[in-house]
């Protein structure tokens, strides 16, 4: 990667490319509603450029000393690059800078790939939601994870 990486908060004014970066991405994606109330709820909406180019976007909440990553999402074309753990990154950082201790996320049971992004950054799995996520045969479980971010 020779063109720069850098973050900067999501607006609203964002939404449209946000959201067609995560129709690519999923199956079942998060829509322009979804993220506009995540927005106006304070949680906190990043979005990732390499360049001039907008590859990718997560969004975290807080609640007291708790982070929990609802929404982590690199552009088909930009993944495989090390784009999600340089988001993944530069959303813990964000949290940890909020004195949030731990940091939560469910991922889907058949998502090896982003399983794998976590377990290399630290995350443990630590329980199961049934039936958490809709599929394209019916539900699909999610791993929950966990992440401390003290140092």
């Amino acid at each position: 990667m020779t063109d720069a990486l850098t973050f900067r908060p999501m607006r609203e004014a964002d939404l449209d490319t946000v959201v067609a970066i995560e129709f690519a991405a999923f199956s079942h994606p998060w829509t322009r509603g979804i993220f506009a109330d995540c927005l106006k709820s304070g949680y906190q909406g990043w979005l990732m450029f390499l360049g001039e180019q907008q590859v990718g976007h997560g969004v975290i909440s807080r609640v007291l000393d708790e982070a929990h990553l609802l929404n982590i999402t690199v552009k088909p074309e930009n993944q495989g690059r090390g784009l999600g753990l340089a988001l993944l990154s530069h959303l813990m950082q964000c949290a940890k800078e909020q004195d949030c201790q731990t940091c939560y996320l469910e991922v889907r049971e058949s998502n090896a790939a982003a399983y794998r992004l976590y377990e290399r950054f630290g995350f443990n799995e630590i329980g199961r939601r049934r039936d958490y996520y809709p599929s394209s045969d019916g539900r699909e479980d999610a791993l929950v994870m966990a992440y401390m971010l003290l140092d």
